[in-house]
């Protein structure tokens, strides 16, 4: 049976999603939980989360053995032997050709952000930003929405097929004391947000400008390219949206 899992996890504990050698990932922890219940199976990611990156809407689709038909039991179990920081939201069937990845037909994820002196219990999941210019990050961040080859947004040593991308949504707000970015989009290369935010942090800043952002996105003659991330405590992949069948 093809089945889909909705969970959330707290970034900060682990070295990414994807599994790595000698390494804690999301990955491994969720494969280690499986094979207690005796399942052996492939897990795919809707996608890839860098290390300290967190999730409150990830999927997952698997292969289970056809001894497992409830699946709420299988939830049950499974968030009984997985650690605190991950936690499965939902597992349902799905169609034998569901793809966590390939299916997908939006990723949303949001950045937050906070002038607020950080405490011990927000540190890992809120970055501290001294000062904002509200007026300038509005203008600004309504530049990313659109279809751009995103090269100049795009970790260095990443070997993307190709690095166009289209943002359906490119948002800033203020909500309950913090400062959230938002961006959806049909797709995004390694570290896009963090250096999307970092560029737009740069704005704010006074470091760097509009006409500066409008280059690098329109990737004219630009001496040097501006490759500065957010820190990724602050980011979440919220939610995937998939086509109904």
């Amino acid at each position: 049976m093809n089945v889909k899992a909705l969970i959330k996890y707290d970034g900060s504990k682990y070295y990414g999603s994807q599994k790595q050698p000698h390494h804690k990932t999301i990955e491994s922890t969720l494969e280690k939980a499986l094979n207690t219940l005796n399942i052996d199976t492939k897990l795919i990611f809707s996608g890839r989360t860098d290390k300290g990156v967190h999730a409150s809407g990830q999927v997952i689709s698997f292969l289970i053995p056809d001894f497992w038909q409830d699946l709420q039991k299988l939830k049950d179990k499974l968030n009984s032997i997985l650690p605190n920081s991950v936690y499965i939201r939902s597992i349902q069937e799905c169609h034998k050709d569901f793809h966590a990845r390939f299916s997908a037909s939006k990723r949303s994820y949001r950045y937050i952000v906070s002038t607020s002196t950080p405490s011990p219990f927000n540190a890992d999941y809120i970055t501290y930003i001294e000062d904002i210019n509200i007026t300038r990050i509005k203008e600004a961040i309504k530049l990313f929405k659109g279809s751009y080859d995103f090269k100049n947004f795009c970790k260095e040593g990443s070997d993307p097929n190709s690095t166009l991308r289209e943002i359906y949504e490119a948002k800033f707000y203020k909500y309950k004391g913090v400062y959230i970015f938002k961006f959806s989009a049909n797709g995004f290369l390694r570290s896009q947000i963090r250096l999307m935010v970092g560029f737009l942090l740069a704005i704010s800043k006074g470091d760097k400008t509009i006409e500066d952002l409008k280059e690098h996105l329109n990737n004219m003659n630009i001496k040097r390219v501006y490759k500065k991330p957010a820190a990724s405590n602050g980011l979440y992949l919220s939610k995937v949206y998939y086509n109904p069948r």
